[in-house]
């Protein structure tokens, strides 16, 4: 699915970053809808056992941050490290996202690559002196077309008057960039998904692009142009640096060669024509290679409203982990909205999932087969010495579900669909166990019966062994939890070195595990009002 130029050596990263996030407020749902959905796919790139890099962080420049520091009576710097450690970091954190670098843009390591970055632009003559009159939002930070507008002057995106701007700047030719980008869409058909956001880009780019501001001389909160102080770079342009300066561009050539290209840049759809458009244009200039995808995610929605704080429809994630839990929050999103479109939060939706999916489908599975196996084996797993067509279409079915998650997943980006492949598998192992009934078997106390009875917990623990493996990226917690009930540890080793390849592999568990009833996966929900 790699664009052209995309990292093929044998000691490249499978690198996937999303946006770095503006630290005017406290982080939403949006913004961990986002990351959860990066966690998830490098971690199942991670059991894929491949090397990888994921990439958050922060964008701590512009006119909208300096406002908001205006507004708190703090420096613009004083107000972005604040928010850093006290809001966004722990909810990461708390999240279980495991990032390998968090970049903030006031860094050093990135002020100082941007500037060098763009005095090649302007070296190479990519850059020009130039004016610029129109209308601009704030929030967005972005340049607005008149058409772009809702009844002459709002932000579609905020529903704000924009200001007129009038100032002096530098500009960059992007408009030269739009036949080849038109032709390198072509040529990597998988660059820009979904569909819908691609054929957006599409239209957008042949109707001609104009030449983009890139320096801003009203304010002083931004990295300086390197040849004219009086300017600072365009806070976009700033911030779209962050996925090569936080790799080594221009200070670590070996992590440089070894990470970039990007994989997989997420997005969120409002932002999707600045990683699909300028970005790409911008790397051209330069001579760098070019990401192997832009994936846009769709909007959460709240009552109709796009979650946001100018909205007023923003949600703190941690109202929901504390009713829910972690895990079941990382779960909730990516199963319920298909990635890519836009998708609407309620209590009663979330609160229904988490009862009848994991609760019911997959944490009482795992409680009643380590319970019949405690009292009908001692807590040791028992052979399967009576292995018939039923247990085949179980395993059978295994090796569907791990292929299936394995392309939706780890190649699509299909979560929704991978996760209900992994559920449609704990549903047939639940309908296996209620035709089979293991609980009448035991009633038969002879060597046939016994070797029955074996066979049937035999077959239902072996099929929670891989599903611990298929949920580990999702529900980190839970399948721990799970893997230590089953005693695989001892005999596999440790949960994060299992392959997903070898996830279908049947007949993985040993006979003789020691498997042990554990705390409730997934406890029921007390009552919540919405």
């Amino acid at each position: 699915m790699a664009a052209t130029g995309s990292n093929t050596s044998e000691e490249s990263a499978f690198y996937v970053s999303t946006p770095i996030y503006y630290v005017n407020d406290a982080p939403h749902l949006g913004h961990a809808y986002t990351t959860v959905a990066g966690d998830v796919l490098t971690r199942w790139h991670r059991q894929r056992g491949e090397k990888v890099w994921y990439l958050t962080g922060t964008d701590e420049h512009g006119q909208k941050i300096m406002r908001t520091a205006e507004t708190n009576g703090v420096s613009p710097q004083e107000w972005c490290d604040k928010l850093v450690q006290d809001a966004w970091k722990p909810l990461w954190e708390h999240l279980e996202i495991a990032n390998d670098d968090f970049i903030r843009t006031t860094e050093p390591r990135h002020t100082e690559r941007v500037q060098e970055f763009v005095q090649d632009l302007y070296d190479k003559g990519e850059i020009y002196r130039g004016g610029y009159k129109g209308p601009y939002c704030v929030g967005c930070e972005e340049y607005k077309a008149p058409g772009d507008l809702l009844d002459g002057d709002l932000c579609p995106i905020h529903k704000r008057p924009v200001e007129w701007l009038e100032e002096e700047n530098y500009f960059f030719r992007l408009s030269a960039y739009g036949p080849r980008l038109l032709e390198f869409y072509e040529q990597n058909p998988g660059f820009i998904q979904p569909a819908s956001a691609r054929n957006e880009v599409l239209q957008f780019v042949r109707q001609g692009l104009q030449d983009l501001s890139i320096s801003r001389s009203t304010f002083d909160w931004g990295i300086p142009i390197p040849w004219d102080s009086k300017h600072v770079i365009y806070v976009w342009v700033d911030a779209l640096l962050n996925y090569v300066s936080a790799v080594g561009y221009g200070s670590d050539q070996a992590k440089f060669d070894s990470t970039w290209p990007a994989d997989v840049h997420l997005v969120g759809k409002d932002i999707l024509r600045f990683h699909a458009v300028i970005w790409p244009a911008m790397l051209m200039a330069n001579g760098l290679p070019l990401p192997g995808r832009v994936f846009a995610n769709g909007w959460l929605m709240v009552g109709g409203e796009k979650m946001s704080k100018s909205n007023l429809t923003g949600i703190s994630p941690r109202q929901l982990t504390e009713h829910f839990g972690v895990d079941a929050y990382r779960y909730y999103f990516l199963r319920a909205i298909p990635f890519g479109q836009d998708g609407s939060f309620s209590w009663e939706d979330f609160s229904a999932r988490y009862t009848s999916e994991l609760a019911n489908d997959f944490g009482n599975l795992a409680s009643r087969v380590a319970a019949m196996v405690g009292k009908y084996y001692d807590g040791t797993l028992p052979e399967a010495t009576d292995a018939g067509a039923a247990e085949q279409a179980v395993a059978e079915g295994l090796a569907r579900a791990v292929a299936q998650a394995d392309t939706m997943i780890g190649d699509n980006l299909d979560f929704a669909g991978g996760i209900g492949a992994i559920f449609d598998f704990t549903r047939q192992v639940n309908g296996y166990l209620s035709e089979q009934a293991p609980w009448k078997v035991a009633k038969d106390e002879s060597p046939e019966g016994r070797a029955r009875l074996g066979t049937i917990l035999y077959t239902a623990a072996e099929s929670l062994r891989a599903v611990a493996v298929l949920l580990n990226p999702i529900m980190p917690g839970t399948a721990e939890k799970l893997w230590a009930s089953l005693g695989a540890e001892p005999h596999l080793g440790p949960l994060a070195e299992q392959r997903i390849a070898d996830a279908g592999t049947w007949g993985r568990l040993p006979a003789g595990a020691e498997v042990v009833k554990g705390e409730i996966l997934f406890p029921r929900l007390e009552e919540v009002k919405s």
